[in-house]
């Protein structure tokens, strides 16, 4: 019974989805962890600000990145996450714009947002996707759940775990974030 949920993990993991913008797949894993570490690398020797967004569960994988990002990984991260500001925007504008209003704000053209959504269907996350690309920022998506969901085609790479387990999807964003950043640091070494 335990190893069935680890098979299905690793399962999901080797059936895991990474596409361009057009919904074409990179030719394997290897191609498109490279084409993402490159993407955040371009934007680290850039000088150029990353922002990490989700909700409930993937609020804390945003959490979490922001600060491995930055730490681990050297570069300029954000968090949309303070109280005051994610309950002002909440309150003024709806919950649906918690993330959008403040990256009209902060956002800049070369920037990169990363959507991270379980079902790739919170209307929140796909109001930020739309703000970022009229503000000329790029978009890395991460999703699971129904193949067609809203953001699964809205970034330069969207990543889709085939999984409507909450606990494997996270699992599989988490993990891929955290090969991403480990890949930079190892590379450019320890930044702090």
């Amino acid at each position: 019974m335990y190893m069935e949920y680890i098979q299905n993990l690793m399962q999901c993991l080797e059936s895991t989805q990474i596409c361009d913008s057009s919904g074409t797949p990179y030719k394997g894993y290897g191609e498109a962890m490279q084409e993402m570490v490159g993407m955040f690398s371009e934007i680290k020797s850039l000088g150029r600000q990353v922002f990490f967004i989700g909700n409930g569960g993937s609020a804390a994988i945003a959490s979490h990145m922001t600060a491995d990002f930055m730490k681990n990984g050297g570069m300029k991260t954000y968090s949309l996450y303070d109280n005051s500001v994610t309950t002002c925007m909440g309150n003024d504008y709806g919950y649906e714009f918690i993330f959008s209003r403040p990256l009209e704000f902060l956002g800049s053209e070369g920037d990169l947002l990363v959507a991270i959504s379980s079902s790739g269907n919170s209307q929140n996350i796909v109001n930020a996707i739309q703000a970022a690309k009229r503000k000329h920022m790029k978009v890395v998506t991460f999703s699971g759940f129904e193949r067609e969901n809203k953001i699964s085609r809205m970034g330069c790479c969207n990543v889709y775990v085939p999984s409507c387990r909450y606990g494997i999807v996270e699992s599989i964003h988490n993990l891929i974030l955290q090969q991403i950043v480990d890949t930079i640091m190892e590379r450019d070494g320890e930044c702090l």
